[in-house]
């Protein structure tokens, strides 16, 4: 594959220049090469070429030589963090079809065979005899069994032909999540150096910037606020840090005010990206808007409906488990509703979750932005509740912080109060829970069906109030 030879040739030039540190240990491109190399050597012994294996490991440099390795010996790759449930994991490799299993670490690659397993999947089929290696990332699966999305691998590498600036980043997502793929593979590109989180509590990630002077951090809203909550930014020296791109999820626009008002000298940047899409290159309108462009890559949208579709060469070939989500001309549904404001872009929320209030649109993100001002409300997550009168209203599960007021009745008096003169009678929320836990997911993104959550116990069973 010319995108990997080109990458590989790069490595070479950069030599001893840090590419990654991981536990404190500085590991340079020099080391990387060496080491995609001796992987190669393995994976050609075990006759590993040409099939689709698991690559079941953590965010480490390990993992990073054997994504490459992988690609060299026309593999397609499943990656899977490690730390999933056992069954979650099994029912990756039965839809990705896996022959077999690798895991990457300082003693090397496991390397264990599933004897018998055939690939069936026309997609996959197909990019093995072309000898084209591939990329199967899975969707997290919250609502259901998740979705497999195939991507040529020589499509997601070709975007970085022209050698970009180099950046001391933190991989803030996770090693299977397209946005931490999407990090590994541009700072590696470009000779910037990854940083890899011992954990990714915001204690932690302030330690990283100041003792490291991180210059790039990719991140959820989500962590934007819990950053904010936690003071930690005040603690650490923060001022290399010039960029942080956004995105998996809508920004509250709260959130991103709180943000620009602590961080004023912080280049803040929309980020735009799909487990079937790729990341793409974007452009916020400035630091302190909503709004952005598609930049280059050839990528294109359109709004059919007020749902946003996008064209792109990193889109993905199809699912391996789901109807097929392209237009007969070639154009991804994205599950985006949105709108155009002064030529820029403007996401309001995924239509699966959007509440309707007796015709009414109501988006989760707009409620949230102004329930987050109101003192006490650590976490809240707005959905929908069945009603017998407008056929939906809207809910509130609020987490509350330690020194807050736990009254269901006095919580929902302060929202009502506090909302009336911010968002129409329809938007404000009619139902109000109180939960002891986090509303947040291992992947630092909002649960956004909190009771639908399997075992997650709330406050005396479940507090909660409806308005009559």
């Amino acid at each position: 594959m010319e995108e990997y030879s080109m990458l590989t040739e790069r490595f070479g030039r950069y030599g001893e220049r840090s590419a990654i540190v991981w536990r404190d240990r500085a590991y340079s491109y020099a080391w990387l090469i060496g080491q995609i190399e001796a992987m190669r050597r393995r994976l050609q012994a075990e006759g590993l070429e040409r099939v689709v294996v698991s690559l079941e490991t953590e965010y480490s440099p390990y993992a990073a030589a054997a994504v490459f390795a992988l690609f060299g010996q026309s593999c397609i790759v499943l990656p899977i963090d490690d730390s999933l449930v056992a069954a979650k994991i099994e029912e990756y490799l039965d839809v990705g079809e896996a022959q077999a299993r690798i895991g990457a670490s300082e003693s090397g690659l496991s390397i264990r065979r599933m004897d018998g397993r055939e690939v069936r999947s026309p997609l996959l089929r197909g990019l093995l005899y072309q000898r084209v290696p591939g990329i199967v990332l899975f969707s997290s699966g919250s609502t259901g069994r998740s979705k497999a999305a195939v991507h040529r691998a020589d499509r997601l590498l070709a975007k970085f032909r022209t050698e970009g600036r180099a950046a001391r980043t933190i991989p803030f997502m996770m090693f299977d999540h397209i946005g931490g793929m999407n990090t590994m593979l541009t700072t590696l590109a470009n000779g910037g150096c990854l940083h890899v989180l011992k954990d990714r509590s915001p204690e932690e990630v302030c330690r990283t910037i100041e003792r490291y002077r991180i210059e790039a951090l990719p991140v959820s809203p989500t962590f934007m606020n819990l950053l904010l909550l936690s003071g930690a930014h005040r603690t650490y020296d923060l001022s290399s840090l010039k960029v942080v791109s956004y995105g998996s999820e809508v920004m509250p626009a709260y959130t991103l005010a709180a943000w620009n008002a602590a961080f004023p000298d912080i280049r803040t940047v929309q980020a735009y990206g799909m487990s079937e899409l790729g990341v793409l290159k974007t452009k916020s309108k400035s630091s302190d808007s909503l709004l952005f462009s598609l930049q280059g890559d050839g990528a294109q949208y359109r709004i059919v409906d007020g749902l946003l579709e996008i064209k792109a060469e990193s889109a993905m070939i199809g699912y391996l488990n789901a109807p097929d989500p392209f237009t007969e001309d070639g154009w991804l549904r994205t599950g985006d509703e949105a709108v155009v404001e002064d030529g820029y872009i403007r996401i309001l929320g995924r239509r699966s979750e959007i509440i309707n209030v007796g015709g009414e649109k109501v988006y989760p993100a707009e409620v949230e932005s102004v329930l987050q001002e109101l003192a006490g409300i650590e976490e809240v997550v707005v959905s929908a509740e069945t009603s017998g009168i407008t056929g939906q209203m809207v809910m509130a599960t609020v987490k509350l912080r330690e020194d807050a007021d736990p009254s269901v009745s006095e919580l929902r008096r302060r929202i009502w109060a506090f909302c009336r003169d911010k968002l129409p009678a329809h938007k404000i929320p009619q139902k109000i829970v109180i939960t002891r836990e986090s509303l947040i997911s291992s992947r630092l993104k909002k649960i956004r069906n909190p009771q639908a959550q399997a075992g997650m116990p709330y406050m005396n069973e479940r507090r909660e109030a409806e308005s009559k």
